[in-house]
């Protein structure tokens, strides 16, 4: 960022205190510098909206809008024999005015300090115009000393919330193993690292954001960097409050003369949920080149997989199901795992195909003969010990500083480099056979190590930092949405990483995000609100096969909040012995689910709210009851409210001028007019109440 002329540079002076601020909405800039000032030790740093305060030993505190949130921290550290180095005298500050081509004007602020032991440490603060309340940060550490430093790592935005009535609600981006909630309540106790490194063999990777928030105020960090790192963000509860931080766990020795940059990190406060700050970040990232891409309308066609014929599938069952698939309005059929050989190969199963590509091609072609939409089924870098690609290729196999490999636990495979080039064209290849010769319209990416991959230390692959197999993960994914939009332009290309959090890097080489293999349909509204925050309206999230939703019918999760619908029942009879654990009834398309299903499909295809606005600052998903989201889409606003059983008000946020009529959409009832000002309706409703507000046209 080159710097502009200083005159576009806003100092404030208040005592012995100065604060480089932009002009931003709120409360009066001046009057929200001076209180900050007021309570400030050293120097403040500011934009109007967020105010970091530094006191002689370079702690620091946060203020929104000229009200203190924190108290004094030492926020930013060398971790050093496992404990903070944090104090630093205070010996200087400068501030410039900065120009980005990508991110436009801002200010940028260099706080200096220097420790007993002789370590300077420089914090670097830039707030930008474009991001009002988004701190960008970036520490430097110098050893000045004779002796080299052993470095344990380094924290960033190490803040504490104190305790308010209500608790805490807290947001993680991180992956684990367990499959646990991306938004839980901090109860007693909660302690979680939330790092973006491997969980386990195959769990890793995700969001680079962690949120703590109260009823009051909310604090958020992250990583800014254009690629996959390996850092923590942990967040705990104390008896007092509840406690962030963005940290590296890396040890390195600082040698004398040497310096240590922290990669660029954000803290931001906020009010509501977790929404608004991951609208926020994602509008920065988009600035950066990380985007979701514009995907074909066939992306929110509704779905129909054959998953729910398991691996053992035939044809018949397959082909058999398609009318009734078609009848109801779904538009895509996903063939699912089992068509292959082994994983790793990905050659056609003889059993099934005997007669090689040409069944495929004819499969393929009896879908489409019934104006279907065929997608296939596909894990990448899973090769299986005995597959021919392993033993003529053992080279391309992602391992550790040991030699080791690394496991894909579901199909007892070994994982491939996404960093090794070989392993990207053979992936390529792949995937143009599956599109332009085989026919299919899309490909189901499933399992859940593409989240996010371990250092690779395979010689054969020459990396200049083992690192470089995180990093390339996303342009794995970039190639292999490329490869499958030149071989047909309105390919549909979904990543499903089974249980995971969503990867944001690899946001874009994906049109199609699902809940990925839900625990449970809160599972599937608090998912789909963060994907609708990181991808905006440019992408297709999809809420997974029903069957997998609270008592597997759970269909207003997905319509309610704007996801593309999915199902997996079979037809005209279930499967004799299932593998897999069914929902309750089973999978059988029959009776009273045959005619839910139905009208379900028929309300989401009428009013097909994934086109919508999803506005999800409205309302705050961990503290207002019932649990509500809002879309917005031609003139009219839905709700959807979510509880066991309800009964009471609820407030319909975000209406225009003018009233509305109220209708009850599953039930087909009408309930009244409203209008902003008068916006609270009386009802009564078990697990979902399922709402469309219309402008009412004057007589």
């Amino acid at each position: 960022m080159p710097p502009i002329g200083r005159r576009s540079v806003l100092k404030l002076v208040a005592g012995g205190v100065a604060a480089s601020t932009l002009p931003f909405a709120g409360m009066p800039l001046a009057q929200a510098a001076a209180r900050v000032a007021a309570g400030a030790g050293r120097a403040v740093v500011q934009d109007g909206e967020l105010a970091i305060a530094f006191d002689e030993r370079l702690h620091t505190r946060l203020a929104r809008r000229g009200e203190f949130a924190t108290g004094w921290h030492a926020s930013e550290a060398l971790l050093v024999d496992g404990q903070p180095l944090a104090d630093f005298q205070f010996t200087g500050q400068r501030s410039e005015g900065v120009r980005d081509r990508r991110h436009g004007s801002g200010v940028r602020t260099i706080v200096s300090g220097r420790a007993a032991n002789g370590v300077e440490k420089q914090v670097e603060v830039t707030f930008l115009a474009r991001y009002p309340g988004l701190a960008l940060l970036q520490v430097r550490y110098r050893n000045t000393g004779d002796a080299p430093l052993e470095v344990d790592g380094w924290r960033n935005s190490g803040y504490s919330l104190e305790e308010r009535e209500g608790g805490f609600w807290s947001f993680s981006g991180a992956t684990h193993t367990d499959r646990r909630d991306w938004v839980q309540p901090l109860v007693e106790g909660f302690d979680q690292r939330n790092s973006l490194d491997m969980d386990s063999s195959d769990y890793g990777g995700g969001t680079p954001v962690a949120n703590i928030w109260r009823r009051d105020i909310g604090l958020a960090v992250g990583h800014v960097e254009p690629v996959p790192h390996r850092l923590e963000m942990p967040v705990r509860r104390s008896p007092n409050g509840a406690s962030i931080a963005i940290q590296s766990p890396h040890a390195t020795t600082l040698a004398p003369g040497a310096e240590l940059a922290t990669e660029r990190t954000f803290v931001s406060l906020h009010t509501g949920d977790y929404f608004a700050v991951l609208e926020l970040y994602r509008r920065y990232m988009e600035a950066e080149g990380i985007a979701a891409p514009e995907v074909p309308a066939s992306a929110f066609a509704p779905v129909w997989c054959a998953w729910g014929y398991e691996r053992d599938f035939t044809f018949d069952q397959v082909l058999g199901t398609l009318p009734k698939v078609k009848e109801l309005g779904f538009e895509w059929v996903v063939l699912d795992d089992g068509w292959q050989n082994n994983e790793g190969d990905w050659q056609l199963d003889p059993k099934k195909f005997p007669n090689g590509d040409a069944d495929m091609r004819r499969f393929v072609a009896d879908i489409k003969a019934q104006g279907l939409r065929p997608r296939l089924w596909l894990a990448p870098l899973a090769a299986d010990p005995g597959s021919e690609v392993l033993f003529k290729h053992p080279d391309w196999l992602l391992l550790d500083a040991d030699g080791g490999f690394q496991t894909v636990t579901w199909w007892n495979s070994l994982t491939q480099c996404p960093g090794h080039q070989p392993v990207v064209d053979y992936y390529v290849a792949l995937v143009k056979k599956i599109i332009g010769d085989w026919g299919f319209e899309g490909l189901k990416l499933d399992g859940h190590h593409l989240n996010g991959v371990a250092a690779c230390h395979n010689p054969a692959h020459n990396h200049a930092d083992p690192d470089e197999s995180c990093r390339a993960l996303p342009r794995f994914w970039e190639a292999i949405h490329r490869a499958a939009h030149e071989a047909n332009p309105e390919a549909v290309v979904e990543l499903c990483p089974c249980g995971t959090a969503l990867s944001f890097h690899s946001l874009p080489g994906t049109d199609q995000f699902p809940s990925s293999d839900p625990l449970s349909s809160w599972q599937v509204r608090h998912k789909g609100k963060t994907f609708k925050a990181l991808a905006g309206s440019r992408s297709s999230y999809a809420g997974d096969h029903v069957e997998l939703s609270d008592n597997g019918d759970d269909w207003a999760s997905s319509v309610g909040i704007g996801a593309v619908i999915s199902t997996k029942f079979t037809w005209p009879k279930d499967v004799e012995n299932p593998k897999l654990t069914p929902p309750p009834g089973g999978l059988l398309l029959a009776g009273e689910r045959e005619q839910l299903w139905e009208k379900w499909v028929g309300l989401y295809r009428e009013h097909m709210l994934p086109r919508g606005e999803y506005l999800g600052a409205l309302y705050d998903i961990g503290f207002d009851r019932p649990e509500a989201h809002a879309i917005r889409k031609n003139g009219a606003m839905y709700y959807t409210f979510y509880a066991p059983q309800y009964q009471g008000p609820v407030q319909l946020r975000g209406l225009g001028k003018g009233r509305y009529k109220v209708r009850d959409l599953f039930n087909g009832v009408d309930l009244g007019v409203v209008d902003a000002k008068a916006n609270t309706l009386q009802v009564s409703f078990n697990r979902f109440l399922f709402l469309q507000a219309t402008p009412e046209v004057a007589a």
